[in-house]
């Protein structure tokens, strides 16, 4: 898709930034308040002064209980300073705050910017890092060391190496990625085996980015011009295909999906190199098939580990182990599936 490829090749650019839209973020992390209190959280893909993520967890310190709120800015930061205007700040150089209270520091009746902004210039000034505030310079890797938690939004061309990071420091987290992530060679293994899946929401109709700067992009040049638009002064990028990951569980994550379709072989043929169904639309699955299915990606937004079992998945049938083959279909290739089995199908009377 040519907006995600454009999405990409500009997250590469320090100058461009993306931002992650608060309803979004306060639509996710809903589902995960038990798993905060007494953490430590590190947002090391932000602006701190202006990143929704370090915004919601600022004013939702107290509420969740938080330890410690750590994160880190990347140098020359094209609207840093500009929200939360911070005396002293330099936007030439990477920056630390680290936060251990949150209070109604100006008595207004509410925690909000303003006492952050207060906070960030009376109690704990931010510091300036040694380098750029890249998420692997040895600085933010300390950093990342110290966290319980991360959440951000990585830069998508990063994600295989931002996800192999957190996985060595065997760190919880929420991430934005892309839903094409899912077929990464070093990405589905960690699907399969169950390290990592997919959030509770998803973004309806695709995410809308807040970008710095809006002379950067020609929404003519675009696949879907609509898809570029200004709201409250601020211009917004919907992107399509992004999805949460993360491996913290959630209740939803284990509701049941309903299944009503019954298995005849006229409705289900078979691959023509595999012994599996080809299902294309996840709510076609078969609530009596006990063999293998073959179903779209987007399967693991009803993903129930509790109902399925995740088998592999039919994408080059080289890229990894547990890529078991190329999907073929009265002689033609198929999209790129997901291999599924039931664990309790109903028998067919």
């Amino acid at each position: 898709m040519a907006d995600n490829k454009s999405l990409k090749n500009a997250k590469k650019q320090k100058q461009d930034e993306f931002y992650t839209q608060l309803s979004d973020i306060e639509k996710e992390l809903i589902h995960y308040k038990n798993h905060f209190k007494g953490k430590v959280v590190y947002c090391n893909c932000d602006d701190p002064y202006e990143s929704n993520f370090v915004k919601y967890f600022v004013l939702q310190f107290n509420e969740l209980g938080l330890k410690k709120l750590i994160a880190t800015s990347y140098l020359n930061s094209t609207i840093s300073n500009k929200e939360v205007n911070i005396l002293n700040y330099n936007s030439s150089f990477g920056y630390k705050f680290e936060i251990d209270s949150m209070e109604d520091y100006n008595g207004d009746g509410c925690i909000d910017l303003l006492d952050f902004k207060y906070y960030l210039e009376n109690i704990n000034p931010p510091t300036k890092l040694n380098g750029t505030g890249d998420f692997r310079s040895l600085e933010c890797v300390e950093l990342l060391k110290q966290a319980d938690i991360v959440v951000t939004n990585p830069p998508f061309s990063l994600f295989r190496e931002y996800v192999a990071q957190l996985m060595k420091f065997k760190k919880k987290f929420l991430i934005i990625g892309n839903i094409n992530a899912i077929s990464y060679k070093e990405i589905f293994p960690l699907i399969k085996n169950n390290e990592i899946w997919m959030g509770a929401t998803y973004f309806n109709g695709g995410a809308a980015y807040f970008i710095a700067d809006e002379n950067l992009y020609n929404p003519t040049k675009m696949s879907n011009p609509k898809n570029a638009y200004f709201k409250d002064g601020k211009f917004y990028w919907r992107v399509n295909g992004v999805r949460w990951y993360t491996n913290l569980d959630f209740k939803k994550r284990h509701d049941t999906f309903c299944l009503y379709k019954k298995y005849t072989p006229e409705l289900y043929p078979k691959y023509d190199n595999y012994d599996a169904i080809n299902i294309n639309k996840v709510v076609d699955i078969p609530e009596d098939y006990n063999g293998l299915m073959g179903v779209p990606i987007s399967f693991l937004d009803k993903y129930n580990p509790d109902q399925f079992e995740l088998v592999g998945e039919a994408n080059h049938g080289i890229d990894n182990k547990f890529d078991l083959f190329k999907p073929m279909l009265n002689g033609k290739e198929c999209f790129k599936k997901l291999i599924i089995r039931l664990k309790n199908p109903t028998k067919t009377p």
